[in-house]
């Protein structure tokens, strides 16, 4: 897809964010792969690094704030939790931004569109975006609301997520036995590796993961494998495909 400017104020609009940098709006959106396509394009990856510490400093200013007897420690698990990749991948989707990113024809067949890490990029360069255009305490207000679940989960302490245990245990109930996890691929240099990583039950496939550790990936790939098995509640693991 490609974004114009009349696409582009609607988003805004969507969004409920003020921001007047269209051209900045449209790099927030603009996945590297779509620079194949469009060689005036720019990919949102500087966007991104600035949006990632702007995320970080609200999120630790929220939560030193809101809950001022609760020790260092514990706050930095409750931080780690709140701006991590599948929580930001998940906020992303909430607010459409599958439907708003400019991807390659070929990573949009491959499934980039609903790729976690691409949506959590792309969250992390809208709010630079709107840090830029409309200062930090409008970046404030849209980080808290695009995270309000998360943050819920966190003052009522039910916030740490371990997607491959859950997703043991639900195995574990059904067949008695514990999910596979492999690396299929590694993209980028040694520097900046990004790890691709699959879930397995009895030779059938459940999820696939990316991170930038085998761990986050593997935490990924048993997300999507308990979404899978969300929307096909009804059927067993064992023996069918989720």
């Amino acid at each position: 897809m490609s974004l114009d400017q009349k696409a582009l104020k609607k988003i805004a609009r969507k969004l409920k964010i003020g921001v007047k940098d269209h051209a900045l709006l449209r790099q927030a959106l603009t996945h590297r792969s779509y620079l194949g396509e469009d060689t005036e394009a720019v990919a949102n990856e500087r966007l991104e690094f600035l949006g990632d510490s702007v995320l970080g400093i609200v999120a630790a200013e929220y939560l030193y704030t809101r809950f001022p007897d609760r020790p260092e420690g514990e706050m930095a698990k409750a931080k780690a939790v709140a701006v991590s990749e599948p929580i930001l991948g998940e906020a992303a989707r909430e607010l459409g931004l599958q439907d708003m990113v400019q991807l390659s024809s070929g990573e949009e067949a491959s499934g980039g569109r609903h790729r976690l890490s691409i949506l959590a990029d792309a969250l992390e360069a809208l709010v630079a975006v709107i840090y830029l255009d409309q200062g930090l305490d409008a970046a404030r207000q849209f980080i808290l609301r695009a995270l309000e679940s998360i943050l819920i989960d966190i003052e009522r302490k039910e916030h740490i997520r371990d997607y491959k245990s859950l997703l043991q245990e639900h195995t574990q109930g059904l067949c008695k036995k514990a999910p596979h996890y492999s690396v299929i691929d590694e993209v980028g240099a040694d520097h900046d590796k990004t790890f691709v990583v699959e879930a397995r039950l009895n030779g059938e496939l459940l999820g696939v993961g990316e991170g930038k550790s085998k761990k986050q990936a593997e935490q990924a790939a048993a997300l999507q494998a308990l979404e899978r098995i969300e929307q096909t509640s009804s059927r067993v693991i064992e023996g069918q495909d989720i």
